[in-house]
């Protein structure tokens, strides 16, 4: 049964991974209030659904082009100080939110503005997030250090919203925003206790040109554009989130709602909190494949249940299958792509984890609205599972990848044996 829980060796073999974990965690919590607020407040102001969604729209951009100029920062700063900034800064933003929901007639363009400004600055932020982590974690241990940040997102997901509804209900908008700013407080507090984690001496200048190596660096490396255009397909072809409040009706069941939403972070929990065997396993893109192609296959399963528990827990299934996917791809990339380059790909990383669910969400509206919710969800699954098949026979690199032999792996793991802290 040990063998199933959690791999807790980075938490006590590093001291900044520690710190990064917690207050990974409480930024996370607090975020998700924010999450829940936004949306909230703009019904409250415009009463049009339009309106709501369209802070979809306001975000999608910043953080396409601040991604990649992030991933391009992260390389040419020291990690540290960009990570501290940047969640200063987030914290200002809420400030600005908890402001102006403090106003006797709250204005509706601040909470657009808020919202395209901290996507941009998250853009800024999660490319030095993930490019520091293999800084402070040693080589054999990435794999479990993906597993528990996946787990630390996972708590902050679940507590976050379930939290929000209840405090906005009973206290109001203001005590969400205000906790948020908090919870931003403790996290610059332990943030500042990291280690700084300078560039290298000779490392670029922020540019296109250095943006573009690190896209030609990934195009070049055909296993690791495997991780990213199979979770672009997995995304594009079965992300149904958009039509849950219609599957919901279908169902008769619009109760279930909000546990179709969290049915997916509860999968992903689950494989989480029994995470340990991922740590035995070297053939990373195989599982990747096998795992994106699990999801389409659940997410085809609960398109054609017409029991709502049933939906619930393939939904929840598809989301262990994502979590098992996500465990590998980021395994991957902390194991071999180099450091000096390794914010700049985390950047391109972001874009396939924010552009595929978006496109996704367009996919699965239109397809609903030409056949049906059903029709909509179970054959975007098939076709995950088709568009997996093709790009894992078209990129052969992937399916043999395997950590012991590969020499980027080798590479790395030679090279970081003098950077990693020692095992207490």
């Amino acid at each position: 049964m040990s063998r199933l829980l959690p791999d807790l060796a980075p938490w006590r073999s590093s001291r900044d991974f520690r710190l990064l974990w917690c207050a990974g965690v409480v930024t996370i919590f607090g975020s998700f209030l924010t999450i829940v607020a936004l949306p909230v407040q703009l019904k409250e102001l415009t009463g049009s659904t339009l309106a709501v969604g369209a802070i979809g729209a306001v975000e999608l951009v910043p953080l396409i082009v601040f991604g990649l100029y992030g991933g391009a920062l992260a390389d040419a700063l020291d990690r540290r100080k960009l990570i501290l900034y940047t969640e200063a800064a987030l914290a200002l933003l809420s400030v600005g939110l908890l402001a102006n929901t403090l106003l006797p007639h709250p204005m509706v363009w601040p909470l657009y503005a808020v919202a395209a400004l901290s996507s941009a600055l998250i853009g800024l932020q999660r490319p030095a997030l993930d490019a520091i982590v293999p800084r402070i974690v040693p080589h054999d241990q990435l794999t479990a250090a993906a597993a528990l940040n996946a787990l630390r997102w996972q708590i902050g997901a679940i507590a976050g919203p379930s939290l929000a509804g209840v405090l906005i209900a009973f206290a109001g908008l203001p005590w969400a925003y205000g906790i948020d700013i908090a919870t931003y407080a403790v996290s610059v507090v332990l943030t500042l206790g990291l280690r700084p984690s300078p560039a290298a001496h000779d490392a670029d200048k922020p540019s296109l040109r250095s943006i573009a190596e690190g896209a030609q660096y990934a195009w070049s490396r055909k296993e690791l554009l495997g991780t990213y255009a199979i979770d672009l397909a997995a995304m594009f072809f079965a992300f149904p989130t958009a039509i849950f409040p219609f599957l919901a009706d279908d169902l008769h069941a619009p109760w279930s709602l909000g546990l179709m939403y969290a049915a997916g972070t509860v999968g992903a929990l689950a494989v989480s909190l029994t995470s340990g065997w991922s740590s035995r396993v070297h053939h990373h893109g195989r599982m990747v494949a096998l795992a994106a192609a699990a999801w389409g296959v659940a997410m085809s399963v609960a398109g054609w249940m017409h029991n709502v528990w049933l939906v619930l827990l393939f939904l929840a299934v598809a989301g262990g299958c994502d979590m098992v996917s996500g465990i590998f791809r980021g395994t991957m990339w902390n194991q071999t792509i180099p450091d000096e380059l390794r914010g700049r790909l985390a950047g391109i990383e972001l874009l396939s984890f924010s552009v595929g669910p978006q496109l996704g969400q367009v996919r699965v509206g239109g397809m609903a609205a030409l056949t049906s919710v059903r029709t909509s969800i179970w054959s975007g699954g098939l076709a995950c599972v088709a568009a997996v098949g093709l790009l894992a026979a078209a990129l052969p690199k992937l399916m043999s990848y395997d950590a012991r032999t590969n020499e980027h792996a080798a590479r790395m793991r030679d090279g970081k044996a003098t950077e990693a802290e020692p095992v207490a």
